[in-house]
């Protein structure tokens, strides 16, 4: 920022003389407030910004007042944005939906709601989860085992069907082959299943 030498005509050096003030003095003044003056310039066009385009951060921003000709870094911008509590909205991003919550089927209580497993095969949870790749979505179907927290079952498939669970209960089966006196297991999406 450049020291205006003269303002409306008369020169720095005549308005100090009429002033009463030293040159020096008027120039420790002009140090100390063109920054706060400087600083303000910056927040409103940074409050602006932020207004106009609120999913915008802050290196958006930067880029932005660049643009406009003002010289301002990245984590200036960033602290200024804290400061004025400006930090952008965040769109939610899009999250597959893989359970039903809107369905005709009866609803089974959990019987296994704090149920403490003593060994292998008393208690298995599982759930269903989305992987995301770069053109699609994929869902993964786990059964653990409560006691060991062990992976006993999973499928991997690119649709949301039953197919999905039936196969990932059918390896945990295979793979623990449960005593045939216990009750087959239902496999259900977050829900516990017993096997006492």
């Amino acid at each position: 920022m450049t020291i205006p030498l003269q303002q409306g005509g008369l020169t720095i050096e005549r308005m100090c003389v009429l002033a009463g003030v030293s040159r020096a003095g008027y120039y420790r003044h002009w140090a100390a407030s063109a920054p706060r003056v400087e600083e303000t310039e910056v927040r409103n066009a940074i409050q602006r910004l932020a207004l106009a385009h609120r999913h915008y951060g802050y290196r958006r921003i930067s880029a932005q007042l660049r643009h406009e000709g003002l010289a301002v870094n990245r984590k200036r911008v960033l602290r200024l944005m804290q400061q004025d509590n400006l930090l952008c909205l965040r769109r939610k991003p899009f999250v597959p939906v893989t359970t039903d919550s809107h369905h005709s089927w009866r609803v089974v209580p959990n019987l296994a709601r704090g149920m403490m497993p003593s060994g292998l095969d008393q208690l298995w949870v599982a759930d269903i989860t989305y992987i995301h790749l770069q053109e699609e979505f994929a869902y993964l179907a786990i059964v653990l085992d409560a006691f060991s927290r062990r992976v006993v079952g999973w499928a991997l498939e690119t649709h949301l069907q039953a197919s999905l669970a039936v196969a990932a209960l059918s390896m945990a089966l295979a793979a623990r082959r449960p005593p045939s006196r216990q009750p087959h297991p239902s496999l259900r999406p977050r829900r516990a299943v017993c096997m006492r």
